[in-house]
């Protein structure tokens, strides 16, 4: 299938140095909340990248549930695949496509996980029907059939039929960043890039050629 003839011009307008903010996580907040009232679909997905130690990269869809200055959190199983390379490698790299706004933000940094009495405190926030499934699944591992899987769930109901449901192997990373790049599409190619670094005299900003 060819489809090298499908392209669209980016016209929704660029990006200038003097409208970016000192901070990054303040122009991310500034973008983030443009995405969220233009109802982009699920503006808070981000894609995260990670790397096994022998090299191999992963990358998979998760949410976006805190940042603040200190840096950017998901959750996830901690026996998950993405949780075992995070181990193994603590360098991942983020990617949040705000295509509907020609957007996107890429986010390069480490990962290291929340305390538990934050994982904690989220886990409590999650709607019930989240809290059992998180028990259910044994993330990334192998499972026969969906009624099998239906049936863990079923056992897991059961079982926590009554008060609280307790923090599985279960809680929060967060991601601190070392570089991330703000990017505008532009006519004939021209794309506006803006990179923000972390430095030990604080963050210095560069504009990236398309």
């Amino acid at each position: 299938m060819d489809i090298g003839d499908y392209r669209i011009e980016y016209l929704k307008g660029g990006l200038n140095r003097a409208e970016l903010d000192a901070s990054p996580f303040k122009q991310f907040e500034k973008w983030f909340v443009q995405a969220s009232e233009a109802k982009v679909t699920d503006p808070n997905a981000m894609i995260i990248a990670t790397v096994s130690k022998d090299g191999k990269p992963t990358q998979r869809t998760v949410l976006l549930k805190m940042f603040d200055q200190e840096g950017f959190v998901f959750f996830t199983n901690y026996g998950s695949n993405k949780a075992q390379q995070i181990e193994e490698n603590a360098h991942v790299s983020l990617l949040f496509p705000w295509l509907a706004l020609e957007r996107q933000v890429e986010i390069n940094g480490h990962a290291s996980k929340i305390s538990s009495e934050e994982s904690q405190t989220y886990f409590r926030s999650r709607p019930h029907g989240s809290q059992l499934g998180a028990w259910a699944s044994s993330q990334s591992q192998p499972i026969a059939s969906r009624s099998e899987l239906d049936q863990q769930l079923t056992e897991v109901k059961e079982k926590y039929s009554e008060g609280d449901v307790p923090l599985p192997h279960w809680g929060g990373y967060r991601i601190v960043p070392d570089t991330i790049e703000f990017w505008q599409g532009g006519a004939r190619r021209l794309h506006d890039r803006f990179e923000y670094t972390n430095t030990d005299k604080g963050w210095i900003i560069e504009r990236l050629q398309p």
